[in-house]
């Protein structure tokens, strides 16, 4: 039926969607979105264009944390309008200018609409029992038999930082975290509702873990291919590289490692490198295709055109005397100190070019971009939005400070991040394995610098806690990457507004999938189903 202009397609038990795209409820392939995060890989999905139409719907995402939930919504709120003509309210949010709560009365339908995709849920749990998740996914997908599931479950347990942290621990306590066998959840969707396409995406780190001896990673694969044991099987694939032969059943092969995706191949600025597993029903006659790779996307290309600013000191406030002061005053003591020459002359000649009058940034800034590259111009920005979000720079220690600063320094001048061996004495951390690090043992790159010319290093959820491993070029700005600049690596539009505090919006983030190369993958899974 048509309310207003708009087209509203009933389906479940009342349930509303509203579409602008040009086309139907009917046209579009629904899909289900679990371990959501803030929808990077369901962005990608919605992002898919063919011709003037946009082939998938989210129809249900869901995730258990409070702020990336409340960021889902959000997003699943902007699409409910077509990208020329999101309201005028949406922009009055992102400026501050009225509350989220504002946002949503002035729109109470599309709101509505928003509030049933996005379900803040954790599977699993008393609330969610296999019941009710079962009735959610079948409200939300209307009937329709060609459906997409997507999604990741947690992965910290299988990550190399994740398992290092834990050495001390117990191995039978490590190998009863629960978060072994979260991806249980998500196979228990594909054997319950049997979806034509899916596609799991984790950390590289679950192809060395184990689990009660055995292998995560075969585990995994074996369980996708007969989801707990039930009729429809499934053929697996990778989106990067073609079978090496045919299994004793006829199923393609592959290594567990060609399904590791290196990002910065696919034109993300960033190395990043994932476990993404394309699961083909079995009766579904087509065969993938692959993505395809593209040439290398700078960290500068990323966010060069984005506002520059300057941190605070987390010890002095804002001050722009305590700014200067703090690095001044650190790296003067340097002079004729064990720093290579060559590094000296840069620190001292841009020490004179410090400006402390430029802004800290904020939650939002007006700015006029300057010159940018296609990727920012094509993707990132948004020509209503007139400005940024989640642009403010952190609060920096005075020693770090004077790190970050001769740090960004080095790599200017030598074309890489310094490791601790690189630091002057005076500038060391105190830590207890300062000595270690300086001889390359552990955590050498404690303070990594962005390389301008280069993709970035892996954005990782670790940026929440501090700024270490994320320091901005450009050595007159002297601090670590806001939320937005993470986001730029990450390929998230500026229209995409992160919300809850700001280590959250880190957190977020750093878990992420990268929409830009979802995008892709939606291709490849668009393909499949027509």
């Amino acid at each position: 039926m048509v309310v207003g202009g708009r087209l509203f397609t009933l389906c479940g038990a009342g349930q509303a969607n509203i579409f602008e795209f040009g086309v139907t409820l009917a046209n579009q392939i629904p899909v289900i979105d679990v371990f959501a995060g803030p929808g990077g890989l369901g962005e990608g999905f919605a992002a898919l264009q063919s011709q003037s139409s946009r082939p998938f719907r989210i129809a249900l995402s869901i995730e258990k944390d409070v702020y990336a939930h409340r960021t889902l919504q959000l997003r699943s709120f902007w699409r409910q309008f077509n990208p020329a003509r999101v309201p005028d309210e949406y922009f009055a949010f992102a400026r501050q200018e009225i509350t989220e709560a504002e946002l949503y009365h002035a729109w109470p339908k599309q709101a509505e609409a928003a509030e049933r995709e996005a379900w803040h849920v954790e599977l699993g749990s008393n609330i969610c029992p296999s019941k009710t998740l079962r009735a959610r996914i079948n409200s939300a997908l209307c009937s329709s038999k060609s459906w997409v599931l997507i999604g990741g479950p947690p992965c910290q347990a299988y990550s190399l930082v994740g398992r290092a942290r834990r050495a001390k621990v117990k191995r039978s306590i490590i190998e009863r975290d629960e978060r072994h066998t979260l991806y249980r959840h998500y196979l228990d969707i594909i054997s319950t509702h049997a979806p034509p396409v899916f596609v799991m995406e984790n950390v590289k780190g679950m192809l060395s873990s184990t689990h009660n001896g055995r292998r995560i990673v075969k585990q995994i694969l074996d369980d996708l291919e007969c989801p707990n044991k039930c009729d429809h099987q499934y053929r697996l694939y990778s989106f990067v590289n073609e079978p090496r032969g045919l299994t004793p059943l006829g199923n393609p092969e592959f290594d567990a490692k060609d399904y590791v995706i290196r990002s910065e191949d696919y034109g993300i600025p960033q190395n990043r490198h994932r476990v993404i597993i394309l699961g083909v029903r079995a009766d579904v006659e087509r065969r993938p295709s692959l993505i395809q790779p593209s040439s290398h996307v700078s960290l500068a290309s990323a966010i060069s055109d984005l506002p520059s600013l300057r941190s605070s000191v987390s010890s002095r406030g804002g001050e722009t005397i305590a700014w200067h002061k703090a690095i001044k005053d650190n790296i003067a003591i340097l002079s004729g100190m064990d720093v290579d020459a060559d590094v000296m002359i840069e620190m001292n000649m841009l020490l004179q070019e410090l400006d402390g009058s430029i802004s800290t940034g904020g939650p939002w800034m007006s700015y006029r971009p300057g010159r940018a590259s296609a990727l920012a111009k094509n993707w990132y920005r948004h020509g209503l939005l007139k400005g940024v979000c989640n642009h403010e720079a952190r609060s920096h220690m005075p020693s770090d400070l004077a790190r970050y600063f001769f740090a960004s320094c080095f790599a200017r001048v030598r074309g890489r991040s310094p490791v601790l061996a690189n630091f002057p004495t005076r500038l060391l951390p105190k830590h207890s394995n300062v000595v270690d690090g300086v001889r390359g043992a552990v955590f050498a790159d404690r303070f990594r610098v962005q390389v301008s010319d280069r993709p970035a290093t892996t954005v990782t959820s670790h940026i929440a806690k501090d700024g270490h491993y994320y320091i901005h070029p450009d050595p007159l700005q002297c601090r670590s990457l806001t939320v937005r600049e993470a986001a730029r690596l990450q390929t998230f539009p500026d229209s995409y507004i992160f919300l809850g505090p700001r280590t959250s919006q880190y957190q977020q983030v750093g878990n992420a999938v990268p929409p830009l190369l979802a995008r892709q993958l939606a291709e490849v899974v668009y393909m499949l189903l027509q």
